[in-house]
């Protein structure tokens, strides 16, 4: 800060400081433990079978554990059960469009549409519709084979259904050792309607315009434009957006340097399995409490999912690559949450849609 006055000192502190905070907002231990099981006890089974490839869409299933809510154990249930099949329609128009470039991002668009609004309806809490989001590009990396896109589905849902195994077991054990904290009431939904449409609406053009624009541009996995497109465009605020689009930058470029390392020691599938674990438990921990530090090993795992067969062949172009995707998601992402967090047009716009 040498060469600013004490005003630009105090200007420019103000902008870092916020991220650098940490929060004191953490998860318990056996929801962590649990998430962490979630996402890699299928990639384990699929090592011991040496179906690692199929287990990796299974572990990815084993994601929809994060969304279990500290309620009472029915309505738990019930909310992962919902969210099964979000991921698994998600997934289905995926693998079953993935032929053609301007349907598949139709189709992406649409699902984003859709989740944005359901999770914004029923004020879903974080991680909203991030996940579903995933899901759906994910799906978009395998190659086209309509035979099969069912088996690939119930692979997913058998991940799905292990998820809500582990829910229910931890849930039990809650019961047993009298975790009587009192649960969350559900939360109130979201009555603005022509808000959550347009914002819904805003959301889907960036996010499928981004993956039709990685497609046409011809990036070796478009897969990595959309979903940062998604990440950034989940602030509730423009300042949060840009919090997150400097954290998922610099983590990015941190973490890709982890996911270098990582590959460049040519792991075997029992590594990758175990790397799985321990870099979920390690994201659940931290991304309540600074989603920068969150990143730098979100990166890798990410690798791990969509790339770990090209990242063991040829590391250092993949790496570069992957982060040349990125920062054009980020700046996707970036330029959507200003035109959603710029009160002009989006009262303009609601007022017209709410007054017909």
């Amino acid at each position: 800060m040498k060469g600013l006055d004490p005003a630009g000192q105090s200007w420019l502190w103000g902008h870092i400081r916020p991220l650098l905070m940490w929060s004191d907002k953490k998860r318990s231990w056996g929801f962590l433990a649990a998430a962490a099981l979630s996402a890699g006890l299928p990639v384990f089974v699929g090592a011991w079978f040496g179906r690692f490839p199929s287990a990796i869409i299974a572990s990815v299933g084993g994601l929809v554990i994060l969304y279990m809510q500290d309620t009472d154990v029915s309505r738990r249930m019930m909310i992962l059960a919902v969210c099964s099949f979000g991921f698994a329609v998600s997934f289905s128009l995926g693998t079953l469009t993935s032929f053609n470039p301007w349907l598949s991002a139709g189709t992406l668009a649409l699902t984003v549409f859709l989740v944005t609004a359901t999770c914004r309806f029923h004020s879903m809490p974080p991680p909203g519709s991030f996940f579903f989001i995933l899901v759906a590009c994910m799906s978009r990396t395998l190659p086209f084979d309509l035979t099969l896109a069912a088996q690939r589905t119930g692979i997913l849902l058998f991940g799905c259904m292990g998820a809500c195994l582990i829910a229910l077991v931890y849930s039990l054990a809650q019961i047993l050792m009298k975790d009587n904290k009192p649960r969350q009431p559900a939360p109130a939904g979201d009555q603005r309607v022509a808000a959550i449409i347009l914002e819904s609406a805003v959301i889907a053009i960036f996010v499928g315009g981004g993956y039709l624009g990685a497609l046409m541009l011809q990036l070796d996995n478009p897969y990595w434009v959309p979903i940062s497109t998604a990440a950034i465009m989940q602030g509730a605020t423009f300042r949060a957006i840009w919090h997150r689009n400097v954290h998922r930058v610099f983590g990015t470029v941190i973490g890709m340097g982890l996911a270098w390392l990582i590959f460049s020691l040519s792991p075997n599938v029992w590594v990758l399995a175990g790397l799985i674990v321990v870099l979920s438990f390690v994201i659940e921990a931290l991304v309540t409490r600074n989603y920068g530090l969150a990143v730098i090993f979100i990166t890798p795992l990410t690798v791990i999912f969509a790339d770990s067969a090209i990242a063991s062949i040829d590391t250092e172009r993949l790496i570069f690559a992957r982060l040349i995707d990125i920062m054009l998601g980020s700046a996707i992402g970036y330029l959507g949450g200003w035109v959603i967090h710029h009160p002009k047009i989006f009262h303009h716009l609601e007022r017209l849609m709410v007054n017909r």
